[in-house]
């Protein structure tokens, strides 16, 4: 049943001609994207905004937008992931952060797929849709013509946050010296860089660029939260779930030789292998018990990115319990990956060294519609744009044979996406 205070929303998805760009139709100061090699929709407006926190914020939004979907009347004429009731969220790292964790439904949603285009307009029930002279199919295509071209790019400079590299250096040791003693296995420490975006600054140029830059990442921008993240913490289509799991890292040669030997030093490093197994266990025991047919490649594959390389591992399984993609992401987080292990173990470490609040950094970012289907990713190489505030994170996991300067190389190396992006 219902909730007496669930609102009643209203969906009609409207086939268009060709969206060549999607970004230019979303909000230059508040812009929400989701994009993967051209493909995902963005979000316009604010239909109806769902929060919540602490420990349960994740099971409370999973059931939150049950009751959301079975109330809602929905029109869907294209019928792809993506298309009818959807929301776009970010959900904090920690049950303790003071950050709220979000589902957006926009007011409109423009979205490319398989090459099908098309425009969604929300909005509550007994609110008038605002067609102007013509019907549905006219107002939507007067949404896919109504583009802002994206403004130009800005510069952002960065200084260290609440963690300094020194600072940084010691907390890894600290932690080495706890996993040598037995208290856990591995722990992904983070740090934090901070800077003052100019006013009047269109962040969809911050968001165009990273779209651009890394093609093969998740491109998000949700409630002031944008990056582009290499890492898929889950996805849903009909009962298919799909992940990608990466842990191990190295920088990318100089040339093509030296990029080559980057990559069999990453793949045959005991120490990156270890690190990745821990990720790879940590995510399969926590979709075992809602799949069936669970499979994961058996050696990872070295993953390039325009500046680093990853070790990845693929894993593959059909849904046998109902779940919807936000019940898998409160079953999956944290992961090892940006968390450690044993991860309870890990996350205690980390609320004792950090001296900031994650916020959303590491959580889950994506969408869901409304039959539970949705693709979430961990929110990595980002930052979060507070007012004109902007925080960037970076982190790296710390094993018994982590070397403190390496590590802090290593989230230089993943500030790079966002630092380079805003140099202007």
């Amino acid at each position: 049943m219902t909730a007496p205070d669930t609102p009643r929303l209203v969906v009609d998805t409207t086939p268009v001609g060709d969206v060549s760009l999607l970004i230019p139709h979303t909000s230059p100061s508040d812009p929400i994207v989701w994009l993967r090699k051209g493909t995902g929709m963005i979000g316009i407006g604010e239909a109806l905004r769902l929060e919540f926190t602490g420990e349960n914020r994740m099971t409370e939004a999973a059931a939150a937008w049950r009751r959301l979907a079975a109330s809602a009347h929905v029109t869907d004429r294209v019928s792809v992931p993506g298309t009818g009731l959807i929301a776009f969220g970010a959900f904090a790292f920690s049950a303790l952060s003071s950050t709220t964790s979000v589902l957006i439904v926009p007011r409109v949603v423009i979205g490319r797929r398989s090459g099908r285009h098309w425009v969604t307009h929300i909005r509550v029930e007994g609110e008038p849709l605002d067609t102007g002279r013509g019907g549905l199919i006219e107002a939507s295509e007067a949404v896919v013509a109504d583009a802002e071209p994206v403004g130009d790019a800005f510069g952002v400079e960065f200084l260290p946050g609440q963690e300094s590299a020194d600072s940084y250096k010691l907390h890894v040791a600290e932690s080495v010296r706890r996993i040598r003693d037995g208290a856990l296995e591995k722990v992904v420490l983070a740090r934090d860089l901070v800077g003052t975006v100019p006013a009047g600054a269109d962040m969809r140029r911050f968001v165009a660029d990273l779209a651009q830059g890394y093609p093969d990442c998740w491109t998000y921008a949700v409630d002031g939260l944008m990056g582009s993240s290499p890492e898929t913490l889950v996805s849903v289509t009909e009962g298919a779930v799909t992940a990608r799991v990466l842990a191990g890292t190295t920088a990318r040669g100089d040339g093509p030789d030296a990029d080559e030997q980057a990559s069999i030093a990453l793949a045959t490093s005991q120490k990156d292998n270890d690190e990745h197994e821990f990720a790879v266990q940590s995510v399969v025991r926590s979709l075992e018990p809602h799949t069936s047919h669970l499979v994961a490649s058996e050696v990872p594959f070295t993953l390039k990115l325009p500046n680093l390389w990853h070790l990845a591992t693929d894993i593959d399984g059909v849904l046998s319990d109902g779940a919807s993609s936000l019940d898998l992401i409160a079953a999956l987080h944290p992961t090892a990956a940006v968390a450690g292990a044993p991860t309870p173990d890990a996350v205690d470490l980390i609320n004792e060294l950090e001296p900031f609040d994650r916020g959303r950094y590491a959580g889950p970012v994506g969408w869901v519609g409304a039959d539970g289907d949705g693709e979430w990713a961990i929110a990595l190489r980002c930052a979060q744009l507070d007012g004109d505030a902007l925080t960037a994170y970076a982190g790296c996991g710390v094993v018994g044979e982590s070397v403190p300067e390496n590590e802090l190389m290593e989230t230089r190396i993943k500030f790079r996406p966002v630092v380079d992006t805003l140099e202007g």
